[in-house]
């Protein structure tokens, strides 16, 4: 269990550092050229890795349905949304609403048994435990900032 916490909280930090990375690349190139880049870069890391790692089993899909082989169509979606999205309300403020969205889908996901999960019944704290994330997100950007303040360096993003 402690492995899986580690490697969420790293996938985290990463999430968090390409999603900065990716609006830096979009000020310059464009929100498609981003993404091609993005996601072109990491096929080529992945392929090499997998590759080096697994060798021919790379290649080896047995069972699996054809519809989710397209989960990589899903990821030009993630990655031009999350772009735009830091772009307009900077990263931090962007990122929670991305990963409450996340987290908010992931519970409807599990509680309904979508795509062939199982089902994990749906409970009161964890309805509780989503408002409290939605709740510390709008706390954080309605609190401590004059709307004055709020307008400018919203304008300045996007200038």
């Amino acid at each position: 269990m402690m492995t899986g916490i580690v490697l969420s909280l790293i996938a985290g930090a990463l999430v968090g550092l390409q999603n900065i990375f990716n609006s830096k690349v979009n000020e310059h190139a464009g929100s498609w050229a981003t993404t091609v880049l993005v996601l072109g870069l990491g096929f080529t890391a992945s392929f090499t890795l997998g590759l080096i790692m697994e060798g021919a089993d790379l290649f080896v899909l047995d069972g699996m349905k054809a519809w989710f082989w397209f989960s990589g169509l899903i990821g030009v979606g993630v990655v031009t949304c999350i772009t735009q999205g830091v772009r307009r309300l900077g990263p931090t403020y962007a990122i929670s609403i991305a990963l409450t969205a996340q987290l908010v889908f992931a519970l409807l996901f599990d509680s309904i048994g979508a795509f062939g999960l199982e089902i994990v019944p749906f409970t009161f704290k964890q309805l509780i435990g989503v408002l409290v994330i939605i709740g510390g997100i709008l706390l954080f950007k309605l609190g401590g900032r004059s709307k004055k303040a709020s307008v400018e360096m919203k304008e300045k993003r996007l200038a």
